[in-house]
């Protein structure tokens, strides 16, 4: 399944998930941390998703957080969550704290080399 952060949204490969609405979200930040979690956490748990980040410029340590309890989400249930077409400015926060080696999307899914620390929910 991919997501879109703008616009128009959740669509699956084989069928339309839901149409979810993150119109002129440009910040993964403190206050709309909860809403991307709130919207995305059950889709994770039945399905892989990817996010396209391509209109989100700023992230901070809430943003982060939510982020990471999206990812523990589909791991416990067996899927995969990863991000793609993030800004460089969001490359490179995500690098700083070692997340772009797990969050961002590849040919392949890494392992996390956090191991247990991801297995709790961050926010």
């Amino acid at each position: 399944m991919i997501a879109t952060i703008s616009n128009t949204v959740i669509t699956g490969s084989t069928r339309e998930v839901e149409s979810t609405e993150f119109s002129g979200l440009t910040e993964l930040v403190r206050g709309c941390d909860r809403r991307l979690v709130d919207r995305l956490a059950a889709h994770v748990r039945q399905q892989s998703l990817a996010l396209d980040f391509h209109c989100v410029e700023r992230i901070d340590a809430a943003g982060i957080a939510a982020l990471t309890t999206l990812y523990c989400e589909a791991r416990q249930a067996g899927h995969h969550f990863t991000i793609f077409n993030a800004s460089p400015r969001v490359l490179e926060v995500l690098s700083l704290v070692g997340l772009d080696r797990i969050l961002l999307s590849r040919d392949a899914v890494h392992e996390s080399y956090l191991g247990s620390c991801l297995d709790r929910p961050a926010a």
